[in-house]
């Protein structure tokens, strides 16, 4: 364990960690499933929004979000669901990830309802036509698929989008105030002969015209 800096006070054992943290209730413990049932179905097919978290074979850990109309993750039976792998910025982080480890823990959201939806198994790139021709939006097939066999299922609490408003439009920053993608991109890259403008101009493009 690396601990340095600020970070020296540090809890080290389960043993103290179950000391300040507590033991979860009966009903949290009960509440995993180890299937997709009509409840989780019903999640899933509300759903325009999912986020993946993945780690390769050194632990090294990735978070992707995949969103889409409502019901775009295709539920096929009670152990199985796949996530449609549609053009990206071909990183493939998480795919990469799941050729030398296919953990999978997958969180779905449903604007504006607090609880959300985990679900944890295995998964696996799927390149089956008939299958990712289901998933098939504006005419265009995705390039692949993320395969999921179900180990667990469940709802998870509404508190932390209560306690950060994510979901009150209140609580939500000016525009003018949110950071810029396109600044970001041109400090971190470096690109010779590129500017703001021309990062900004990449970004809309790809966002009107390779979407599917």
């Amino acid at each position: 364990m690396i601990n340095n800096g600020l970070f020296k006070n540090s809890v080290e054992t389960e043993e103290e960690l179950r000391a300040i943290a507590g033991f979860p209730s009966e009903l949290v413990k009960n509440k995993s499933i180890p299937y997709i049932d009509h409840h989780c179905r019903d999640f899933i097919s509300k759903s325009p929004f999912v986020v993946l978290s993945t780690t390769d074979k050194f632990g090294f850990c990735d978070v992707s979000p995949r969103g889409d109309q409502p019901g775009f993750v295709l539920v096929l039976n009670e152990k199985q669901l796949i996530i449609p792998e549609r053009p990206g910025n071909k990183r493939i982080d998480s795919l990469q990830n799941i050729l030398s480890n296919p953990k999978i823990g997958l969180l779905f959201l449903i604007p504006g309802l607090g609880e959300t939806l985990r679900v944890n198994g295995n998964a696996t790139i799927v390149k089956d036509e008939e299958l990712l021709g289901k998933m098939t939006v504006k005419g265009k097939r995705p390039l692949l698929g993320i395969g999921v066999e179900v180990e667990e299922c469940f709802i998870h609490c509404a508190k932390a989008f209560k306690r950060s408003g994510l979901w009150d439009p209140n609580t939500w920053p000016d525009k003018a105030t949110l950071p810029s993608a396109a600044k970001i991109l041109f400090e971190h890259a470096k690109l010779p002969n590129s500017s703001v403008a021309s990062i900004q101009e990449r970004l809309d493009e790809s966002y009107t015209k390779t979407l599917y």
